[in-house]
């Protein structure tokens, strides 16, 4: 069953067959504002306008519940070279209400079998909204 998707090249999901999901995700929703000093008083603050969303969260990449670890990360690689805007959609629905590019990746390998085959790896992935 899918559980959401970042464009069409990176589907998370849960099934028999295989498990591509993610853990603690978290999104920044913030304003931009202004300090403007007073001689004697304390500053007065003016609203900018809001500050583009930003995600982060972790995604578990296990060759035993059928994915591809390196050919995954391959795939977000690519994305962050483009630099190619894409919906995050999470249960059926879009994340915040513009496109997002995936701003930067931190992979951690944890099991490499024979032969410098990846079995387990996890990334921490942020994106960005685009406007």
């Amino acid at each position: 069953m899918a559980i959401g998707n970042f464009g069409s090249a990176i589907i998370f999901e849960t099934s028999d067959n295989k498990v591509l999901n993610f853990t603690q995700f978290k999104r920044q929703v913030s304003s931009r504002w202004a300090s403007h000093p007073r001689i004697g008083q304390k500053p007065v603050k003016q609203f900018l306008g809001p500050d583009i969303d930003k995600v982060t969260f972790t995604v578990i990449l296990d060759a035993r519940h059928g994915v591809k670890p390196r050919n995954i990360l391959e795939v977000i690689d690519n994305s962050i070279i483009r630099g190619s805007p894409e919906y995050l959609i999470i249960g059926c629905r879009r994340i915040g209400s513009s496109k997002f590019v995936i701003t930067s990746k931190s992979e951690t390998w944890d099991e490499i079998f024979n032969n410098g085959e990846l079995v387990r790896a996890s990334m921490e992935l942020t994106f960005e909204e685009y406007l």
